[in-house]
C-alpha cells in the first residue's frame, strides 16, 4: 500500500447552512493506518459526517485486501457454518431474530445488493429463488462474488451502470455511510426501483448510548470509512430526500459494537491481548450471540445496541 489519500472538505449533503459543530476528532483502529479525522454535527439537521475525508480516488487506501466485511462474506465460511447448524437452523429462526438482515415478507424477484463482498448474501438470496446482481467496491471481493456466476458490477455505486429490468429489493448490509453521496446514491437507487419496491440497510446508530460513551475508541465509528454517522431521525431526511419513505426500524440484536468497544479502550491501557480478544468478537462471535441474545433483546427495545436495520419504499 502506497500513496497519501487526498482530502475534501464537505457541507451538510441536505444543503443547510455550514453551521457545524466538532463532536469527535479520531483514527483508524481497525487497521491502524494514518491520518486524523474529525467528525462534525450540523447544527440545522443533526446530520453527522466526517469532513475532511478521504476523496473518492483516494479511499482505498483504508479498504485493505483484508479488510473483515470482505473475508467474512465468503461463501465457503457461510456455507460450512451453514451445515453445522443445519438440523437446528429451523428452531433457531423461530426463537432467535436478530434482526441484522431482516427482510420484508416478498415473493422472490429481482434483487440488488449495494456492497455485496465476497457475495454469501447473493448466493443465500439466490437459493431462495431470487434473481441476483450485486455491486461491490473491492475489485477482489467483487471478483470473488462473480465467480459464483452472479453480475457483480466492480466499483462504486457512482459508476454503476443501471439494470436491463428494474428491482423488487435493494439491500445494503453496513454500506451507505460509505458513500461519498448517499442522497445521489439514493436517488440513483430510487430510478432503479420498481413502483412499491423496498429499500433494506442497515447502519450504525449514532443515538445510541455507545456512541457518546466510547467516542473516538467506539468500534462503529470506523474512522475514515464511515463517512456519515446516522440517527434514525437523520436517517429518514436523507432517505426522503433520495427519493424513500422510511417505514420501519429494527434495532439489531447483537452487542457486537459494544464489546469490540470495550475492546479498543482495554487495548489502549495496555491490555493488549485482552483487548484484541473483544475487538475481534464481532467476526467470532458465534454461540456467543445466542448466549448474549436475551440482554441484546433488552437493549434493542431501548434502541441501544448500536446498529438498525431500516425498512424504506419508493415514495409516491
Amino acid at each position: 500500500m502506497s500513496g497519501s489519500p487526498q482530502l475534501e472538505d464537505v457541507s451538510c449533503p441536505l444543503g443547510c447552512p455550514r453551521d457545524n459543530e466538532i463532536v469527535i476528532t479520531g483514527r483508524d483502529l481497525l487497521h491502524d493506518l494514518p491520518g486524523e479525522f474529525t467528525v462534525v454535527k450540523c447544527r440545522a439537521c443533526g446530520l453527522m459526517r466526517t469532513t475532511p475525508r478521504p476523496t473518492p480516488e483516494t479511499i482505498g487506501f483504508y479498504y485493505p485486501d483484508d479488510y473483515g466485511p470482505y473475508l467474512g462474506t465468503q461463501v465457503w465460511q457461510v456455507e460450512h457454518t451453514s451445515r453445522i447448524r443445519a438440523l437446528l437452523k429451523p428452531l433457531v429462526k423461530r426463537v432467535f431474530n436478530f434482526n441484522t438482515q431482516r427482510l420484508p415478507p416478498l415473493a422472490p424477484g429481482r434483487m440488488l445488493e449495494v456492497g455485496c463482498a465476497s457475495g454469501a448474501f447473493l448466493h443465500r438470496m439466490a437459493s431462495q429463488g431470487w434473481q441476483v446482481q450485486g455491486i461491490e467496491f473491492s475489485e477482489k471481493a467483487a471478483q470473488a462474488a462473480a465467480q459464483l456466476g452472479y453480475r457483480v458490477h466492480a466499483g462504486p455505486l457512482e459508476t454503476a451502470p443501471p439494470p436491463d429490468e428494474p428491482f423488487d429489493l435493494i439491500v445494503g448490509w453496513m454500506v451507505l455511510e460509505h458513500l461519498h453521496d448517499p442522497i445521489g446514491g439514493l436517488q440513483k437507487l430510487r430510478e432503479w426501483a420498481k413502483p412499491g419496491a423496498w429499500l433494506v440497510l442497515s447502519v450504525p446508530n449514532s443515538a445510541s448510548l455507545e456512541f457518546r460513551l466510547f467516542k473516538n475508541k467506539l468500534y462503529a465509528l470506523h474512522l475514515p470509512n464511515h463517512l456519515y454517522h446516522f440517527t434514525p431521525e437523520t436517517l429518514g431526511r436523507v432517505l426522503q430526500v433520495g427519493g424513500w419513505t422510511l417505514k420501519k426500524v429494527h434495532h439489531q440484536r447483537v452487542l457486537s459494537n459494544l464489546i469490540a468497544s470495550t475492546g479498543y479502550v482495554l487495548r489502549d491501557k495496555g491490555y493488549a491481548r485482552l483487548g484484541q480478544k473483544f475487538i475481534e468478537f464481532p467476526g467470532r462471535a458465534g454461540i456467543w450471540n445466542y448466549a448474549l441474545y436475551p440482554l441484546a433483546w433488552i437493549f434493542s427495545v431501548f434502541g441501544q445496541t448500536g446498529r438498525m436495520t431500516v425498512w424504506a419504499r419508493v415514495s409516491e
